[in-house]
C-alpha cells in the first residue's frame, strides 16, 4: 500500500532556525516510518532573521516555499537593501514598536499577509488529489487561518497543532476589548472546525477542554496531548565540561525575558561577594538575543565573563548543553506562560548535565525540571539564585564534579516516539481506529 501524505502549514522550517522548527523537522524525519509522506509549505529561505543550514530535510520531503508576506520578512528585506546585516542581535526596541504596532492593525497577527499566501499555494498543492490529511502549526497563529480556508473548500482531514497558546490572546494583551473578542473569536472557530487539536503541555490541553464550546463549527474539540520532545544526541552526553571554568550555559532565544537580566546581576553579586570567581566563572548564553541584554552585561562589569554567543547551529548548540557545569533555564514570566515547555529543556535532559531552571515552582515545565534532577526556583528571586549559584561554585571549586546521567524516561519523548502518536492522531483525524 502506498504511503498516506500529510500537508504541513509551518512558517518555520530549514534553513530557518531557532526553536519552532525542530518539532516540524521531526515530523517530517519520522512520519514517513509510519506510513505518513510529508509535503511541507513553509516561509522562504530567508524570510526569518535565524538561520541554521546544519538541518538537514529529509530527501523524502517534498518542500513548498511561499516568499516573503509577513511584516518580518518585509523588514528583513528593507535592512538587506538598506545593507544592514541580519544577524543573531535585534534591538529590542524596534521590535517591541513593531510587536506593538502589529497587535492593532495586523490579526492575529504579523503573518497573516503570508497567511492568506500560503493558504492558495496549498490549494494548489491540495488540488492534485494526493493528500489525506493536513496539518498546521503554530506559532504564528495566522498559519491555522490557511488551514481553515483549506477545510471550508476542500473538506481535508485538519489537525492543527499548537506549540504554544494562541499568542495575542493569551501572551499578549490584546490592546482593546475588541481586539480582545476578535482574537478569541479566530481561536475557537479553529477549535471548532479543526478535527483534531493537538498541544505541547498538558496544561494547555486542560485549558482548551474547559473551554465552552463556539458555533462556528461543530463544538466538538478533541486535544490531544503531544509534547515537544527531542532528538537523542550521544554526542552531547559524551562531552566534558573544561575543567579550568565553571561553565553556565543556556542555549535559545534571549527576548522578553527579564529572567536574562535577574541572572546578570545574580552574576555581578556572586562577583563582588567572591572576587577570585572572575578567573574561574564563564558564562555563555546561545542563541539570537536582544541587545539591551548585552548592555546590561557591560554595565555590570561582566564582560570578559559572559559572552553572548549569538545563534548557533544545532550540533553546537547541543555540544555546547554537553560541555556546561551548569544548564540555566528561564522563560517569559506571566500566567499565559505556565503553559509553555521550551524545548530545550528535552535537550538539556537529554545532555545529562545539571539544571536550574528559574520558572514557577508549581508549572508543568517545573515537573519536568524536577523529574529530571534538576533544581527549579521562583523567577525574579536575585538573593536566592545568588546563593544558588554560589553553592555550586564552591562545591566545584572544592574538586566535586557532576557525571552526565540521562533518565530513562526521557525514551517516551524522543521525536521518532512522538511521530508513532502523531500517526495515530492523523488516523483518527480521517475517521480511523482511536
Amino acid at each position: 500500500m502506498s504511503p498516506r501524505r500529510l500537508l504541513i502549514l509551518s512558517y518555520f522550517y530549514p534553513p530557518l532556525g531557532g526553536g519552532g522548527v525542530h518539532r516540524v523537522l521531526g515530523f517530517t524525519r519520522h512520519l514517513p516510518a509510519w506510513g505518513w509522506a510529508c509535503t511541507v509549505v513553509c516561509a522562504g529561505e530567508n524570510d526569518y532573521w535565524v538561520k541554521d543550514e546544519s538541518l538537514a530535510i529529509p530527501p523524502s520531503t517534498e518542500v513548498i516555499r511561499v516568499t516573503g508576506g509577513s511584516a518580518l520578512s518585509a523588514w528583513l528585506g528593507v535592512r538587506r537593501w538598506g545593507g544592514g546585516a541580519v544577524t543573531g542581535r535585534r534591538p529590542g526596541r524596534q521590535f517591541a514598536s513593531l510587536r506593538r504596532l502589529g497587535d492593532w492593525w495586523l490579526i492575529p497577527d504579523s503573518y497573516v499577509g503570508w497567511s492568506r499566501r500560503a493558504a492558495r499555494v496549498a490549494a494548489s498543492r491540495l488540488a492534485r488529489g494526493d493528500i489525506d490529511a493536513v496539518l498546521s502549526t503554530s506559532p504564528p497563529d495566522s498559519v491555522h487561518l490557511a488551514a481553515l480556508r483549506l477545510r471550508r473548500r476542500q473538506g481535508v482531514p485538519w489537525v492543527a497543532d499548537f506549540r504554544d497558546p494562541w499568542i495575542g490572546l493569551h501572551f499578549r494583551a490584546p490592546p482593546t476589548a475588541w481586539h480582545r473578542a476578535r482574537q478569541a473569536g479566530l481561536e475557537r472557530r479553529v477549535m471548532d472546525s479543526a478535527d483534531l487539536v493537538t498541544a505541547a503541555s498538558r496544561l494547555h490541553v486542560e485549558q482548551i477542554g474547559a473551554q465552552p464550546a463556539g458555533t462556528t463549527g461543530s463544538g466538538r474539540t478533541r486535544t490531544v496531548y503531544l509534547p515537544n520532545g527531542f532528538e537523542p544526541c550521544p554526542s552531547a552526553a559524551a562531552n566534558a565540561p573544561n575543567p579550568d571554568f565553571f561553565t553556565l550555559v543556556f542555549t535559545g532565544t534571549l527576548s522578553l525575558m527579564p529572567d536574562t537580566e535577574v541572572f546578570l546581576e545574580a552574576l555581578h553579586d556572586l562577583l563582588a561577594r567572591r572576587p577570585e570567581a572572575r578567573r574561574r566563572i564563564r558564562a555563555r548564553l546561545a542563541g539570537a538575543y536582544d541587545l539591551q541584554y548585552e548592555d546590561r552585561a557591560v554595565a555590570l562589569g561582566l564582560r570578559g565573563i559572559v559572552e553572548f554567543l549569538g545563534p548557533l547551529t544545532h550540533p553546537e548548540s547541543r555540544a555546547l548543553q554537553g560541555r556546561a557545569d551548569l544548564l540555566m533555564l528561564w522563560k517569559p514570566r506571566g500566567e499565559g506562560y505556565r503553559t509553555m515547555v521550551p524545548g530545550k529543556l528535552y535537550e538539556y535532559l537529554d545532555a545529562g548535565r545539571p539544571v536550574l531552571a528559574l520558572i514557577g515552582v508549581d508549572e508543568e515545565a517545573a515537573a519536568l525540571v524536577r523529574r529530571g534532577g534538576g533544581t527549579v526556583l521562583e523567577p525574579g528571586r536575585r538573593a536566592d539564585l545568588v546563593a544558588v549559584l554560589e553553592e555550586r561554585y564552591l562545591a566545584w571549586k572544592a574538586g566535586e564534579r557532576t557525571p552526565s546521567t540521562r533518565a530513562a524516561w526521557l525514551e517516551e519523548h524522543t521525536r521518532a516516539r512522538l511521530a508513532a502518536r502523531l500517526a495515530e492522531v492523523l488516523e483518527q483525524a480521517r475517521g480511523g481506529p482511536a
